[in-house]
């Protein structure tokens, strides 16, 4: 019997080994890599300086890396309520009784997430542009032509306008993982509790986000990670600006470590970012959980 069993841990292994190797490739080694580097004065090529963790406290002082770390806490309370929010309320409504050609909802509200974020970027771009863009048409076309501004440059609503097409880009993504989940509740309990007198509010608050409240966690888990490396819908719309009213983490390492050619500060930050994000993340998995006990 162990002989039989041997052989078939041996394939599984063979199988499991070599996505492993992959992601401690891809993961691990530039991760490792980086945290190397950052002891450095490196501006690129074979030479370079140890000056132990002096790129760190610099890091700590620098304030431009703190402002987009602010940024990156803005998109991640932005998306959490705009992505997971909105995709939970879609959910409900695409379930309801009254909507018909379901099958058609979920697939136009999942197409946004297979589209590249660089293309994203674009799109909205060319939305917000002054001269062709729609949202200024659509306020000249209103009689509201005086409201029309180059968009992009305003200080005040550059980060919620890059906020915007990261939520319009993942509703439908997470649309699909509550509908999964919802889809798994027995429905006898819906008709029990409508037999109650229980209306759709009641049911979303006391019976549906209880029984998915694991899956709310993986979809807030997924949200924070995501937006704590933000970077290409933003370089491509703004590039941080203006200023630096829309820098994030990710850009502005990028900026340190190829536009400035100071890879030994930029592996810094990259160590401070992968830190930060962890931070983030476990503080929003106890912070769901904690008011997940509560209810």
């Amino acid at each position: 019997m162990l002989s039989a069993i041997r052989p078939k841990s041996r394939v599984i292994f063979g199988y499991l080994l070599i996505p492993i190797v992959f992601y401690v490739f891809a993961v691990f080694v530039p991760l490792m890599t980086a945290a190397f580097f950052s002891f450095f004065n490196w501006k690129g090529g074979p030479n370079k300086t140890f000056n132990g963790v002096e790129n760190y406290l610099t890091l700590l002082k620098d304030s431009v890396f703190w402002q987009s770390f602010g940024h990156n806490i803005y998109l991640v309370v932005a998306s959490i309520i705009g992505q997971i929010g909105l995709a939970f309320i879609f959910v409900l409504i695409i379930n309801s009784k009254l909507v018909k050609f379901k099958g058609i909802h979920r697939t136009f509200g999942f197409f946004p997430s297979t589209i590249a974020a660089v293309s994203i970027g674009f799109i909205w771009t060319m939305i917000y542009d002054y001269k062709r863009g729609l949202l200024n048409w659509f306020l000249a076309l209103i009689g509201n032509a005086e409201a029309a501004k180059v968009w992009l440059n305003d200080e005040k609503l550059v980060m919620l306008l890059v906020s915007i097409p990261l939520v319009w880009q993942w509703i439908g993504y997470y649309m699909v993982i509550i509908l999964s989940a919802i889809s798994s509740i027995d429905k006898e309990i819906f008709e029990v509790s409508e037999l109650d007198g229980a209306n759709a509010v009641q049911q979303a608050l006391h019976i549906i986000i209880p029984l998915i409240k694991n899956t709310l966690l993986v979809c807030v888990t997924l949200c924070v990670a995501g937006n704590m490396k933000a970077f290409d819908h933003i370089w491509v719309m703004t590039k941080g600006g203006p200023g630096n009213e829309s820098m994030v983490m990710a850009l502005y390492g990028y900026n340190i470590s190829f536009a400035q050619q100071n890879m030994g500060y930029g592996s810094a930050i990259s160590v401070g970012i992968f830190i930060a994000s962890l931070l983030v993340i476990a503080g929003t998995q106890f912070i769901v959980k904690l008011v997940s006990e509560k209810n």
